[in-house]
Order: C-alpha cells, then structure tokens, then sequence
C-alpha cells in the first residue's frame, strides 16, 4: 500500500528546486527557510514527476504523464538532487 506525499506541486518546468519551507504557510505567513532543508534542485523525468529526498514533496509537470494522476498509486521518484 502507497502512501501519498504529503504535498504535491504542478509545475511548468522539468528542472525545479526545493528548500522544505517557500511558500508553506504558517500560522503567521511563510516559514521561512530555517525550517526546511538545503535547497536542492530536481530533475522531473519522463515519468513526468520528481519527489524530494528530503522532505517528500512531489513536483509534478503539468500536462506530463503523471499530471492527473491518482499520486497515491505512483512510486516515490526521489532522482536528480544536485
């Protein structure tokens, strides 16, 4: 049994970063980024997503094959941290 990410994101781009904290409301705004991770750039491949190693967020490219898609059913892609 899969277990969905705990955020999914669609995005325009293959190449994307993440930092664990832009643009995750907090209780009062945006955390900022001393509450995530090191910011690590992504690389969605041809199976149209990308997880974060560090904090699970899944990126999924809009109008790629895993674009609407139940994203509980996908494996976890955690590939192209640099």
């Amino acid at each position: 049994m899969s277990i969905p990410p705990p955020e999914t994101l669609l995005v325009d781009t293959r190449r994307v970063s993440c930092d664990g904290a832009s643009g995750i409301r907090g209780g009062a705004g945006y955390r900022p980024a001393a509450l995530g991770h090191p910011r690590v750039f992504l690389e969605i491949d041809e199976r149209g997503l990308v997880d974060c190693g560090y904090c699970d967020r899944r990126f999924v490219l809009r109008g790629g094959p895993a674009d609407g898609a139940d994203q509980s059913g996908l494996s976890d892609i955690a590939a192209g941290a640099s």
